[in-house]
């Protein structure tokens, strides 16, 4: 074959090539539409949030009495169980009573003297009264007779009065409980001299059936502290009963709860805290003078708050934002005004409202009105959360 040959089949073969590219090209082919985003959303609905702050407190009896005598002398008996539950009036320590029943005996002496000089002076001013009727006598006679009369009298008063002190004296040596309550150790044995100046007590006694919580709180949660005690305030009776839960010290709460009882009306200039007290019943007696618990005290108190999981805010020029899916299943983002963290999840004080649908997960795959395909958020089984 020549060349014309071979260039001619070549030719005629390029021409039919290129006519089915560019029928082929002729022919459009149809474009696939992205599917919509995948997002998880959370539905917002309004409810009951109490923020509360855990602080460190000191437990210290409701009622403490120390023991000390009245009249001195040597101890004769311990009449009580150290440690035990001690009753008012119970009997705890007995005084040698022999003086004291020697100066009961003295003064009754002392008034039967005094009663039988009253008598003779009694006796005779009235064996004058007719003699100055009849100016036997004179006035001044009569008048010194009656003065002694009375002085007499007086002196049987005084008289009596000293025997009823030394009766008290002698009941006195016996001493008694003041109040109800866990007794401590004795501080003094038997055979030791005691008197009312001593400076340490017999014996205290501490009542913690009932204990207080003494508890520092930040002067700027004051105000918020201050409209919770007043809207808890039982009307007439005017007891304040704002709750207070107790926390050991593995951060379990101990079963009784405590209510708040008044805040300090001074500011601590070193740290900035006032001083809270919180009464609580303890009747299994497991809060003792002494002891270091956390008391978990509330701040602030939101009926309908709106919450939103915190890792579906995002901050764009130093705004919070957050992106909500509307009844068309379109995306658009939505500022909001933050508030307290609450267990994870910010309470949304403005720009939300109750029914709206929250991108929770998948927030970096969407666009200002781009298609959503929605499912429901649902926080994690393992997340331990503490309210701070």
């Amino acid at each position: 074959m020549n060349s014309k040959k071979l260039w001619c089949i070549c030719g005629i073969t390029g021409m039919v090539t290129a006519t089915v590219l560019l029928a082929a090209c002729s022919k459009q082919v149809p474009l696939t539409a992205a599917p919509p985003a995948q997002a998880s959303v959370l539905t917002l609905r309004p409810a009951a949030v109490m923020i509360a702050d855990d602080l460190p407190g000191r437990v210290a009896a409701v009622r403490t009495a120390e023991i000390r005598p009245q009249v001195g002398g040597i101890i004769q008996r311990r009449l009580f169980e150290q440690g035990a539950e001690i009753r008012a009036g119970q009997a705890l320590f007995q005084i040698n009573t022999a003086p004291l029943q020697a100066d009961v005996d003295l003064a009754a002496a002392a008034l039967q003297r005094a009663e039988a000089a009253h008598a003779r002076a009694r006796v005779h001013a009235s064996r004058l009264a007719p003699l100055l009727e009849t100016e036997a006598i004179s006035r001044q006679v009569f008048d010194d007779a009656a003065s002694q009369r009375d002085q007499a009298a007086a002196e049987v008063a005084q008289a009596r009065a000293t025997l009823s002190r030394r009766r008290l004296e002698l009941k006195f040596a016996t001493v008694d409980a003041p109040i109800a309550g866990r007794i401590d150790q004795a501080q003094v044995t038997e055979g030791a001299l005691v008197t009312p100046n001593d400076s340490s007590p017999m014996a205290r006694i501490q009542q913690i059936d009932r204990v207080y919580i003494d508890v520092r709180q930040s002067a700027s949660a004051l105000d918020g502290l201050r409209d919770e005690l007043s809207s808890k305030k039982s009307g007439a009776s005017g007891v304040e009963g704002l709750p207070a839960t107790l926390l050991r010290t593995s951060g379990e709460p101990y079963a009784m709860t405590g209510r708040i009882l008044f805040s300090g009306i001074n500011v601590d200039a070193g740290t900035g805290e006032v001083l809270v007290r919180i009464l609580a019943d303890n009747p299994q007696r497991q809060l003792l003078p002494g002891m270091f618990v956390r008391a978990r005290v509330p701040r602030v108190t939101y009926s309908d708050a709106l919450l939103v999981p915190q890792q579906a805010v995002a901050r764009a020029d130093g705004k919070a934002q957050v992106w909500v899916v509307d009844g068309h299943n379109k995306a658009r983002s939505v500022h909001i005004e933050l508030g307290e963290l609450f267990q994870g999840q910010y309470i949304i004080r403005r720009g939300l409202a109750a029914g709206q649908r929250v991108v929770v997960e998948g927030r970096e795959r969407l666009a200002e009105g781009a298609d959503v395909a929605i499912r429901a958020w649902s926080p994690p089984a393992s997340a331990n959360l503490a309210v701070r």
